[in-house]
């Protein structure tokens, strides 16, 4: 387990904007790879397996190591701070769809020690500047808040206790593989968050150690709230209790329309607040699925740093190094915004 790097964190935090990586899965994509690709080599034990893997990005940490290594470096090339482990569907809840469930640990372990590996690689290049892993936990494809049966409002298909333990599961392989912090993002259900958060602490408990955390909600739609119905302060008050490091907002509407609740996030919150969004709306009729140019997103996310909302800005889905690149350059020399005193005290914890 890495010790807690929360104080360093904190102090470059209060120091400079950092800069967070762009998409994985836009990268992996445009590699157009094979059904045998996923599988790997036979050493990887996955040529008989009985489910159809392509698209299981995650898994390319076991059976692809080399191209996930490869879009890590080229990210800290661009200019990012900290990368994200290639982790975003790796719990055995959403692995199950592969029938890969037994796997979960294994592949966060995996991708997490691909991370570490480069970001320890970047830091002796350049020890001014350490370079970061945040083990990404996604939302999974289950909600506990919304039944999957419009006939019975009651239904789940998933409890919280279930949610905790894949969460639980999934964060000790990333503290195995060497991650700095866990990131819980793209957060559509609250709740799902909430089980996250519970399974994290009670593994900490058992560690006897902790590394910092961040939460990263989705608003979905122009009404302002997240799919399971709360706004920005809601939001951030369901999930304050974590103490988080960071918390903020990304994916979905793209940082043209997430202005307003970026800035929302920015006035509630007593911590370090993140920003990373889509390369605008959706476009099923573009190669890389987004249309918004790395000159446009950076634009955007350039702004909101000089409205003083953000301490961590980077992209999520259809951003690419060159969108990272541009962001980086649209907010150096610009200051981060100043956490309330209320919370002074993340970075001496």
């Amino acid at each position: 387990m890495q010790p807690d790097r929360t104080p360093e964190l904190a102090a470059l935090l209060d120091r400079r904007i950092l800069v967070l990586d762009g998409a994985m899965g836009t990268q992996i994509q445009q590699r157009k790879l094979s059904e045998d690709a996923f599988r790997g080599p036979a050493a990887c034990g996955l040529s008989g397996h009985a489910h159809d893997l392509r698209g299981d990005n995650d898994l390319l940490a076991l059976t692809q190591p080399t191209i996930v290594r490869e879009i890590h470096d080229a990210y800290f090339e661009a200019g990012a701070d900290i990368v994200e482990t290639n982790t975003f569907s790796a719990t055995s809840i959403a692995q199950a769809d592969y029938g890969l469930a037994a796997r979960a640990r294994e592949l966060n372990r995996g991708a997490a020690a691909i991370a570490r590996s480069c970001a320890d690689e970047w830091t002796k290049r350049t020890p001014s500047r350490p370079r970061f892993v945040a083990g990404a936990l996604g939302p999974t494809n289950r909600t506990a808040s919304i039944s999957p049966d419009v006939n019975d409002p009651a239904a789940r298909n998933v409890t919280f206790d279930e949610l905790a333990a894949a969460y639980r599961e999934a964060a000790a392989g990333l503290i195995e593989g060497g991650v700095d912090l866990l990131l819980i993002e793209t957060v559509f259900d609250t709740l799902n968050a909430k089980a996250a958060l519970f399974g994290i602490a009670t593994l900490f408990d058992e560690l006897g150690a902790k590394l910092p955390l961040a939460v990263s909600g989705t608003i979905t739609d122009a009404s302002g709230r997240t799919l399971s119905g709360q706004t920005p302060e809601a939001f951030w008050n369901s999930v304050r209790h974590a103490d988080p490091l960071l918390v903020g907002l990304n994916c979905a509407l793209g940082a043209a329309l997430m202005r307003p609740y970026i800035e929302e996030i920015a006035r509630v919150s007593d911590t370090y607040v993140s920003c990373y969004p889509n390369a605008g709306l959706p476009n099923p009729m573009s190669e890389t699925g987004y249309d918004e140019t790395p000159a446009e997103t950076s634009r955007l996310v350039g702004e909101f740093a000089r409205a003083g909302f953000v301490n961590l800005v980077g992209g999520c889905c259809g951003t690419t190094p060159a969108h990272i690149r541009a962001i980086a350059e649209a907010v150096e020399g610009v200051a981060p915004r100043k956490v309330p005193r209320s919370a002074p005290l993340r970075a001496a914890a």
